[in-house]
């Protein structure tokens, strides 16, 4: 018997987190690949990045937020610390076990940023790369990603920010409006997620108040670092002793 496809799930900036976790498990499939065309494979190099400014060591325990298919958590277990991948998306955490099930040190769970199912002082280490942006209370989650981090230990943030030259914020939204729409078309199942993408990159804050953010949640030696021109940004902070 053939089914109907599903009708494709668009969130919006209300980020219902229903509706953004229905849409990402609509994508979850080609994910991976669909990021690493529109980005022209920078996603890559933001991971490697990333990865080094967590910094993580053999037996820390450490929790990969918004892990979606488990590409940054494979990353960090391979350095032999004991890494935690958890997303709101079903879809999404179900591919991440089907590719990695087999990685002794990573385990996968369900968890919304907003209210994380670990205790107080859990990891060495909390990290999100690309999914505070799709969170509904932002501010929220940072006290949670506080909540469940040792006295003494990191939070890393990779999230998409604002280019600081005007010239390259230009051609930025040229391909951001027009160019990345088609490609998306061509190699997404959903194609008007990443029209949501776009609008949710348009509408996050930029470097010095996503700091401000992460500073006003209680975490200290709270500094960031451009990465290609800005359209990413890398915060780090330290949880205080």
């Amino acid at each position: 018997m053939m089914t109907t496809p599903a009708e494709p799930n668009r969130a919006d900036l209300g980020k219902d987190p229903a509706r953004v976790s229905g849409m990402f498990d609509q994508v979850a499939k080609n994910y991976d690949r669909t990021n690493t065309v529109l980005s022209l494979g920078n996603d890559q190099l933001w991971r490697v990045a990333t990865t080094k400014a967590v910094a993580p060591r053999r037996n820390e325990r450490i929790l990969d937020l918004a892990a979606g298919t488990g590409a940054s958590s494979v990353a960090l277990a391979a350095t032999g610390a004991e890494v935690v991948g958890a997303d709101f998306s079903p879809g999404m955490i179900a591919e991440g076990r089907r590719r990695h099930g087999g990685v002794s040190n990573l385990s996968f769970t369900e968890a919304d940023a907003t209210a994380l199912p670990f205790a107080d002082d859990e990891f060495d280490a909390v990290t999100i790369s690309f999914g505070l942006r799709n969170v509904n209370e932002p501010k929220k989650a940072l006290s949670e990603m506080l909540r469940v981090t040792r006295p003494g230990g990191r939070l890393v943030i990779a999230e998409f920010s604002h280019p600081t030259s005007a010239a390259f914020a230009g051609l930025y939204r040229f391909y951001n409006d027009r160019v990345l729409p088609r490609i998306a078309k061509t190699v997404s199942s959903n194609a008007e997620a990443y029209d949501y993408l776009n609008e949710s990159i348009k509408n996050w804050p930029d470097q010095q108040t996503l700091a401000a953010w992460i500073r006003d949640s209680g975490w200290t030696d709270v500094a960031h670092r451009n990465l290609t021109f800005g359209i990413v940004a890398l915060h780090r902070a330290v949880k205080p002793l």
